[in-house]
């Protein structure tokens, strides 16, 4: 596969090295220690994906960029937690809305970076062809893990029994898991069809996409 005796670039290693100081931060004081815990987890989950693959396959140098943006995402919104996030708080004072929006951008996140993931790996792996069924199975993927996600949470405030809004910041919605789903969906689908083509032409400065 991709990547097999390629040194380590000095980008990917200042990323790893940015996004571990960012970890160390948000573990001073965060609002919630037991809800840091639990969505950080994700976090800590990608960046380990991505070192343990790192010499078997290398991704390109734009997926890392992204991969890490959505940690820093990560780390900021378990510091404060998805439903006290200070900034969405003030934008909710602001415009009168109904709940702090960050979580729907985490989930947009959710969708967004691991469909540029997934297709890349797929695609470059050799898995599958370029063409409207890599698109399709890349989409429904992110979907599918964006459910895997909020099973994930049903199961932990099912088993652990702690308040829903805690783990799955529904703050009063019935519906919040389904939007969190709806909003991953549009960020594939975002990347996928508006942003693929520049995708494709940082798989092609690999010489092998």
């Amino acid at each position: 596969m991709a990547g097999n005796g390629k040194k380590a670039e000095p980008l990917h290693i200042i990323l790893l090295v940015l996004f571990v100081v960012a970890y160390i931060i948000s573990a001073i004081r965060p609002l919630d220690r037991l809800a840091w815990m639990g969505q950080m987890t994700p976090a800590l989950l990608l960046v380990f994906l991505l070192v343990v693959t790192y010499r078997k396959f290398r991704f390109s140098t734009f997926v890392y960029v992204m991969a890490f943006l959505h940690a820093l995402l990560l780390v900021y919104g378990a510091h404060f937690t998805y439903s006290q996030n200070p900034l969405f708080n003030q934008w909710k004072e602001q415009f009168d809305w109904e709940r702090n929006y960050f979580d729907r951008v985490g989930h947009f996140a959710q969708g967004f970076v691991p469909a540029f993931m997934a297709k890349e790996f797929l695609l470059r792996g050799g898995y599958v062809k370029k063409g409207k069924m890599l698109l399709l199975i890349v989409i429904l993927s992110c979907l599918g893990f964006s459910a895997a996600y909020e099973l994930s949470e049903f199961a932990i405030v099912n088993i652990m029994d702690v308040p829903a809004d805690a783990v799955m910041g529904t703050q009063g919605d019935a519906f919040d898991s389904l939007w969190d789903m709806i909003w991953a969906l549009i960020g594939a689908s975002l990347a996928v069809f508006v942003f693929g083509p520049f995708h494709d032409s940082q798989m092609e400065k690999m010489g092998d996409g």
